[in-house]
């Protein structure tokens, strides 16, 4: 298995870009693919699945987290997430809140578009002043 220093950016825009080739969007018709980096290297995809009853489907994020902890994993390294468009194409409120479950204060949020990296940033940048596991233990643990 490959470890987290010998993953690029291409091999991570190559594993995104074939989770959202997989993506099930007849609705919106915009595909969306998630790959995620876990603490030993393994990558985790996930694209979005729509669904008739618009919008109760499942984000790529959402999709890739479920592959994660079905796999015994619960940490997220690096997420790489990537759809079509001019704008970044950033993880909604719910995935934000999703990740920030999952992350560390290192965890890096990678926003791609068809070209590549269009920006990167921080749990803390995308989700600033979350509410986490850490709010739910009491004051004296």
């Amino acid at each position: 298995m490959s470890s987290v220093n010998t993953l690029s950016d291409t091999q991570m825009l190559e594993a995104v870009k074939a989770a959202q080739s997989k993506a099930y969007a007849p609705y919106s018709k915009f595909p969306v693919g998630a790959a995620i980096v876990g603490p030993n290297g393994e990558i985790f995809s996930g694209c979005n699945v729509e669904n008739a009853s618009y919008p109760e489907g499942n984000c790529a994020e959402t999709s890739a987290i479920a592959a994660m902890v079905m796999a015994g994993v619960t940490q997220i390294n690096d997420m790489y997430v990537i759809g079509n468009g001019e704008g970044l194409v950033s993880p909604c409120g719910g995935c934000r809140q999703r990740i920030r479950e999952f992350a560390t204060a290192n965890t890096r949020i990678h926003i791609c578009g068809p070209e590549g990296v269009r920006a990167v940033m921080t749990i803390q940048e995308l989700l600033p002043h979350s509410f986490g596991p850490e709010q739910l233990l009491p004051a004296n643990e």
